[in-house]
Order: structure tokens, then sequence, then C-alpha cells
């Protein structure tokens, strides 16, 4: 019997070459993979928990991206669905919102007969593993068949794959606010006083912060977004109040910059600096979150400032500190992880937060992403850990390389298809929505 190698045309037992591959997660990248996987005749099945496709991203779907039309679809499901009639958005140019992203695109793709006999609905991904071995074993591990355990509308089953690509996304996995990286003691209790990243301010969720103190902890472009829609019903509600609560003495990743050929987000972050300079938006900076407790009326946040112990009252907190992988379903899969940044670690270098940008990020693909379990593969904004330079252009490369690895077309595979912009920073911190 004989064990995968990063051949041009991977080896597979026969039982192995008969199953599935699994893609967990129907986002924009997990969309995408399907659309490679179909459009290469590699047999697969996309799992995904929520009822529908791309979930995370209508949750923030009343912001808008950074990126452009024709930055945000793939080309090889733009093909497909063109294919079956689908005539794409009538300006490519624009920067489409995240629930135009879904409706006028998203929802399209997965809705191709190719795709969509193949994704199974609230159907969780609670663990992969290696069929009848844990992590500790090795003797043929390469030539065993993954173990997809998933929870189906309260039932356990269990999906044999060849190969698995992980595009689960992180927006279900925020930061929490304390500096330590650790959740507030008083967790539970808060969760009606503390939000997820970019809520709809002036929209649904506008009865939570008309006329109210609200608090926005973050340096990224979701805490930016939050802040101008709370300036914009400011307006309306001349008793909302707003303060920017930041760990360092700047916000780099919001600061506008001329170089940025993402247009939309060097406007985002000019219109943030107007509003600190007008006094609409109080800034917080150098601020050290230590604990958050709840009040009669409101929330607490303990810290300390420049050194010194200091405390800060709200209404409301919205929590814009980012995102990280939730690893706990991959805990018997061999994987090789940046200890800091979480991501794969040869693809760690290429997107640590403190030295690049997403524009300057390599584009990437297969063996940036290979860890020791062969066939498995973190792609899209989980594959990116704590980092918030994401670009859905990136995922889309990698799941394309991944595709082709998978076919044993080594050549493309290898090849780098992709040409990314000039930018600063670039994430709105929300999933990869750039």
């Amino acid at each position: 019997m004989s064990t995968l190698t990063l051949t041009p045309r991977p080896r597979l037992t026969d039982r192995l070459a008969t199953l599935p591959v699994v893609v967990i997660g129907a986002g924009p990248v997990g969309l995408a993979a399907a659309a490679h996987l179909a459009d290469r005749g590699i047999e697969f099945i996309v799992v995904e928990a929520a009822s529908g496709p791309a979930a995370a991203v209508e949750k923030w779907g009343h912001v808008r991206l950074f990126s452009a039309w024709r930055e945000v679809i793939d080309p090889v499901a733009r093909r497909l669905l063109q294919e079956a009639g689908w005539n794409g958005p009538v300006n490519e140019n624009r920067a489409p919102s995240g629930q135009e992203l879904v409706d006028e695109y998203l929802r399209p793709l997965g809705a191709l007969p190719v795709i969509a006999r193949r994704v199974h609905y609230q159907t969780r991904v609670t663990a992969v593993s290696r069929e009848g071995m844990d992590r500790t074993r090795s003797a043929g591990r390469d030539a065993t068949p993954f173990v997809v355990r998933v929870d189906a509308g309260g039932d356990t089953e269990q999906i044999l794959a060849r190969a698995v690509l992980d595009a689960s996304g992180t927006y279900g996995s925020p930061n929490p606010l304390l500096s330590t990286g650790l959740s507030p003691a008083e967790d539970i209790a808060l969760a009606d006083r503390v939000t997820h990243a970019l809520p709809d301010v002036v929209g649904r969720d506008r009865e939570r912060f008309a006329g109210r103190h609200a608090v926005v902890v973050g340096a990224g472009h979701s805490a930016a977004n939050t802040l101008i829609a709370l300036v914009q019903l400011q307006r309306d509600e001349p008793g909302t109040r707003i303060s920017w609560l930041i760990r360092n003495t700047t916000a780099v990743r919001v600061s506008s910059s001329a170089e940025d050929e993402l247009i939309g987000r060097a406007q985002l972050g000019a219109r943030v600096d107007r509003y600190v300079a007008s006094g609409k938006v109080e800034r917080v900076d150098s601020f050290e979150i230590d604990d958050v407790e709840a009040t009669a009326d409101g929330v607490r946040l303990w810290g300390r400032r420049h050194g010194y112990p200091t405390s800060l009252e709200a209404d409301v907190v919205v929590n814009a500190t980012g995102f990280r992988p939730d690893l706990a379903p991959l805990r018997e899969i061999r994987t090789d992880l940046d200890a800091i940044v979480e991501a794969p670690r040869l693809l760690a270098p290429l997107i640590d937060p403190n030295v690049h940008s997403c524009g300057t990020v390599e584009p990437h693909g297969f063996r940036e992403l290979t860890h020791p379990e062969r066939g498995f593969f973190i792609v899209g904004m989980k594959s990116y850990g704590r980092a918030p330079t994401f670009l859905l252009a990136t995922g889309y490369e990698q799941v394309r390389s991944v595709a082709a690895w998978l076919a044993g077309d080594l050549a493309a595979a290898s090849r780098v298809e992709l040409s990314l912009p000039v930018t600063g920073v670039c994430s709105t911190d929300a999933g990869g929505c750039c």
C-alpha cells in the first residue's frame, strides 16, 4: 500500500480514490473551492452549519466592501455562472455591500446544480480525524481516510473523505476584549451589553445604540465602519455619545493613505480622521483593558492608560478587536501552525500583520498551506489565523492551487495566477471582506 506523496499525480489507494473531498463552510472561499473541484471533476461534499450560503457575510451585509466587484468574484466560479446564464453585476468597478455579494453572486453560485446537490446545510463539523486512529498513530496514516464528524439537526454522523478543506472562517470566534487575550470573568452576564463586530447601527440594531454612550474597541476597519455608522446615527439622535478605545497610541490600520489602491478603504480612514478631529468621536488611546464588568445600566471597562489604573463606563460596547481561528475541531489532526499567528507555519511569515499588508502578501497556494496531515488544508480567512490581512482574491487563489494539486496537476498548482492591489493593512476584521 502506497502513501500519498507530493507528485504531479498523487497515488491514492483504490478506496481513497472513491471518497469525496469535504469542504467545511459554504462562504465565499468554500463555494469557490466547490467551483474549482467541480470544474476539475473531483467529487466533493460541502458542509455548512447555517441554513444557507455565506451566513457570516449576511451578518455584516450592511457593510460595503473595499474591493470592487471585479476583485471579489472567483474566475472559475464566474465562468460556471455565465455558462448557466448569469449576467453578473452591472458595474464591476463598484464595491458591493456584503448583502449584495451574497444576493448577486454567492447565492446564485451555491444554487448551481453541480454545487447545490453537494451542499449540506445545517450540518456543523464537530471534529476531524483519521479512520481508526488518533493523531499519535503514524503507520499508514496518509493512506487512511479522513473522518469528518458532523452534527446534522441533532444527529451525529460521520463522513469519510480523501481530503479536507477547512474554509469555515473566523467570524464566529471573535477575540476577547481583555488585553491578555482572555475572556472577561463575567462573559455570560455581559452578553446583552457587548456586541459582536459590525452591528447594524442604523438598521436592525438601532435601538441598542440610539441616545446611548457606545464604546468601540479596536483599531481595525470593522471599528472604523462602526464609528462612521454611529456618527450617522448621532445626527438623528443627538444624545448618542461615541468613544473609540484603542490599545496603541495611533490606529495605523485605519489611517488614510494616498497610496491605497482600494479607494473605498482610503476614504474610510479619512472620514474617521475627520470625525475624531471634529470631536464627534472621542478617541481614547493607549488603553489596556484588564477586566469588564456589568453595571446597573451598562458596562465598566477596567484597565490601564499610559501605565496608570483607570476605568471607562458605557451603555454598550462593540468588540471590534478582530478574530481568531476555532481549532477545537482539529484536535486529532496533525497541523503545523505558527505559535503566534496561528496560521500554517509556511504561510505565517508572509502574512504577519506587523510586517505585511494584504497588498504585500505574496500569492500562495498548496505548498504554503501544507500540513503534516497529507490532504488536509486550511483555506480562506481561517488560514490567516489571527492576521487581519486577508483578501477574498487571495482565498480564491488558494483553493485554485489546492484543487489543482488534488487533481494531480502540479504545474497548475505551483503557478501563480493572482496580482494584488497596492494597499496598506487590509481588513474590516469581518472574516475577509476586502
